[in-house]
């Protein structure tokens, strides 16, 4: 079985040692030095040194470095690459797999987070998840803490925003299992399962065209770097080509940002409410809307309500709604199947466990579901 990084690193330093090109006390390249070295990230080296001070190899001193280890040549012998190999089997023997997301609600992500951890548990693996808020950072620190954890593989639902993080991009290139579920990201190699979000914003837009809209709005947050919102962006410009319709731009308002996790509880909601009224304002006429999301679709229903007009003159759809109390969608939406993602999301992690290749694009079937106008 292949090597992992960290372990090659592992194995490095102990050559270094056998061959007396490092002695007892002999300060061990830092972590920044063997991620430079090896063209890996700080959390591989990392990794390693922590594994070679596990097994006495090096002895780890806070804010001077990392030394050999006293007595390590000629008493402790640093073990050969199969013992090594064993040690570290052994050492690393948790079944551990996580998940980290920006956020999750009762309309998207509990079902995909249930699912997730089901399929886990029938692989015997356990799975543990961290909420990141829509904070990159936080992200960042959740990867780090994963790692450290001796996690085997990662899910991640990426944050929105216009850069992509560096320590996720890292793992990708140091050829960690790695699974992104509801995004994939351009250009960059890695597993990901998803909703064709064009043809469903295709889909939701086709059909208010069907019932003789022409003047039809998009809301949603911005879409710089985010897939989905790129995807669904997409598919409703597309909708109006394939019906050789025009498309004016000024009904394209994609700079909402109260729903996004790290606003939710803030101002943004407010000032959101206030574009959107002014945009009503603006556009009388305009009576159809496609929301890329549940809370903007509803956002939107609040604001058509306080300025005292009828929700019955407006139809929208969106993405992900929930059912009133009677059971019945509040909203015409698309339907992700969110069971199908988690599941598939789990068995391509697993897959590259046991070092099966796996495809990089994975689309999961929507269905649209029609809200029934009593």
């Amino acid at each position: 079985m292949e090597l992992h990084l960290y372990e090659q690193i592992y194995i490095y330093i102990v050559q270094e040692i056998k061959e007396g090109r490092l002695k007892e006390g002999d300060r061990v390249s830092s972590e920044k030095e063997l991620a430079e070295k090896f063209g890996v990230s700080r959390i591989t080296s990392k990794k390693a040194l922590e594994k070679l001070a596990d097994s006495g190899v090096i002895k780890r001193i806070q804010g001077k470095g990392s030394y050999v280890a006293d007595g390590i040549i000629g008493g402790q012998e640093p073990k050969h690459y199969s013992e090594v190999r064993t040690t570290l089997v052994h050492e690393d023997d948790k079944r551990l797999i996580g998940f980290i997301i920006p956020n999750f609600s009762d309309e998207f992500g509990l079902q995909l987070l249930r699912s997730m951890e089901k399929r886990s548990a029938e692989h015997n693996y356990q799975l543990i998840i961290k909420r990141t808020c829509g904070d990159r950072d936080e992200e960042k620190r959740a990867i780090d803490l994963f790692i450290g954890l001796g996690i085997k593989g990662l899910i991640v639902t990426p944050i929105h925003g216009q850069h992509y993080n560096s320590e996720l991009l890292r793992l990708v290139l140091d050829r960690f299992p790695i699974v992104l579920v509801d995004r994939y990201l351009k250009g960059i190699p890695v597993c990901s399962v998803y909703t064709d979000n064009q043809k469903a914003a295709m889909d939701l837009t086709r059909h208010l065209i069907s019932k003789g809209h022409k003047k039809i709005a998009f809301l949603s947050p911005p879409e710089e770097n985010t897939s989905t919102l790129e995807e669904r962006l997409l598919g409703y410009t597309f909708a109006f080509t394939q019906e050789g319709m025009n498309l004016n731009k000024d009904y394209v308002l994609t700079n909402l940002k109260g729903t996004l996790p790290i606003n939710i509880n803030g101002t943004a909601i407010e000032r959101d409410k206030e574009t959107v009224e002014h945009f009503l304002k603006q556009h009388p006429d305009v009576k159809a809307f496609v929301a890329s999301e549940f809370l903007i679709a509803t956002m939107l229903a609040q604001v058509i309500n306080s300025m005292g007009k009828s929700l019955e003159e407006f139809e929208i759809v969106c993405f992900d709604s929930l059912n009133d109390y009677l059971g019945q969608p509040i909203f015409t939406h698309i339907k992700q199947d969110e069971k199908q993602m988690g599941e598939l999301a789990v068995d391509m992690l697993i897959s590259q466990l046991h070092g099966t290749a796996v495809p990089e694009l994975n689309i999961i079937d929507h269905r649209m579901v029609v809200k029934n106008n009593r």
